[in-house]
């Protein structure tokens, strides 16, 4: 049987899933995530923190996509 909490399988396989989505699928998803983390609040703690961390794994990936364009637009500008 699976653990409630995340274990890191899990988070090799967000991250590497992650990889492959498109923004618009990682903002869904991090959506999403944050909707179950919500709807555990005050119930499941424990499956409260693991929608959380899915949440955070998806959004980090957003958020190195966010980084890596504006050293792109940032380095196209200074030639």
């Amino acid at each position: 049987m699976r653990p409630e909490y995340a274990t890191a399988q899990d988070f090799a396989t967000w991250e590497a899933r992650a990889k492959f989505m498109t923004a618009a699928e990682l903002l869904y998803t991090v959506k999403d995530c944050q909707e179950a983390e919500a709807a555990m609040r005050g119930h499941n703690p424990v499956k409260e923190g693991y929608y959380s961390d899915q949440a955070s794994t998806f959004g980090m990936e957003l958020t190195r996509r966010s980084r890596h364009a504006r050293e792109i637009a940032a380095a196209c500008k200074g030639k």
